[in-house]
């Protein structure tokens, strides 16, 4: 079966720019649009929860992701996410970003209600009828509470629609199985620490966060490993961006770090909105120590590729 789309490259689940008072700063918005653009990223998301879903109201999603679909004027691909505890709210994401002309969606378990895997497939299978798009899945059990396992992949991946998974559970054995059992869904990095294991496995593209700050540092371990087939190149690369990810995934400040990061470009991301708080100040040295050391380090290792 030919999926109706080829995921490549590199996804990025933008940030929301907010300002004191939690609303929407379009400008600093537009400006990250364009960074991205600039900065060689091959797509991007709207309304994952990197973009703060879980605060907005599904109105709020619809015109971020109009915005966005705006803005990027066919430059990017966008996909937006239609993620949420009610199926109703889904499928109006869903039906709104099939009106608005987004390339794909991207669909998750509905958190807290810890779906049986037909539940789960069918909650799925609805929100697939609604929009008629490319769908990548997005396996997060962490914050789910339950796996996308056999049988709802089983279910699912009978629709042409679903093309991909956006894997996170950090199961490497999911991938293994992935890669073996159901070739027709496209694996897609969601475990930045896994990216390189992905990659080996197959993959061919990557949705990072860390990308809204570092697109060029992804972008090049994604040409080492998914386009040249570079992998001693690829581990140099993964080896200088581990002490990032382990910034990003301890102490449950990730959409902080990833908003001073985005900061830290010159650009506007503001604070996110309640219940999370910005940075400490140690907090922002420690990430900016560790980003300075990656880029000088991954400058370093790339340097020769344009000579």
């Amino acid at each position: 079966m030919t999926p109706r789309l080829i995921f490549e490259g590199i996804y990025t689940p933008i940030v929301t720019p907010y300002d004191e008072t939690g609303t929407v700063v379009w400008d600093a918005l537009e400006a990250m649009i364009d960074h991205l653009v600039a900065s060689g990223v091959h797509g991007v998301i709207s309304g994952g929860s990197t973009g703060e879903n879980y605060t907005q109201t599904v109105e709020e999603r619809l015109e971020l992701a109009a915005f966005t679909k705006n803005k990027l004027a066919g430059r990017l691909p966008l996909i937006v996410g239609t993620g949420s505890m009610r199926t109703p709210d889904s499928v109006a994401l869903a039906e709104g970003a099939a009106k608005l002309g987004a390339h794909a969606i991207l669909v998750a378990t509905p958190p807290y209600a810890v779906p049986t895997e037909r539940e789960n497939a069918l909650n799925v299978l609805t929100i697939d009828r609604a929009a008629d798009l490319p769908i990548m899945l997005y396996n997060y059990p962490g914050r789910m509470g339950v796996n996308m396992g056999e049988e709802f992949l089983d279910r699912v991946g009978r629709s042409r629609n679903v093309c991909a998974i956006k894997e996170s559970s950090g199961d490497i054995n999911r991938v293994h199985l992935l890669a073996r059992d159901y070739p027709h869904i496209q694996i897609s990095c969601g475990m930045d620490d896994q990216a390189l294991e992905f990659f080996a496995w197959g993959a061919r593209s990557w949705v990072c966060a860390g990308s809204n700050f570092l697109p060029g540092e992804h972008v090049a371990l994604y040409r080492a490993c998914a386009v040249e087939g570079n992998f001693t190149k690829g581990r140099q690369i993964m080896s200088a961006m581990m002490p990032l990810m382990r910034v990003l995934e301890q102490g449950g400040k990730f959409i902080q770090c990833v908003k001073h990061g985005v900061e830290m470009c010159g650009l506007e991301a503001g604070p996110p909105r309640p219940p999370l708080k910005a940075l400490n100040k140690d907090d922002k040295r420690q990430l900016e120590q560790v980003v300075r050391v990656l880029k000088s380090t991954i400058e370093t290792i790339t340097a020769g590729e344009h000579t």
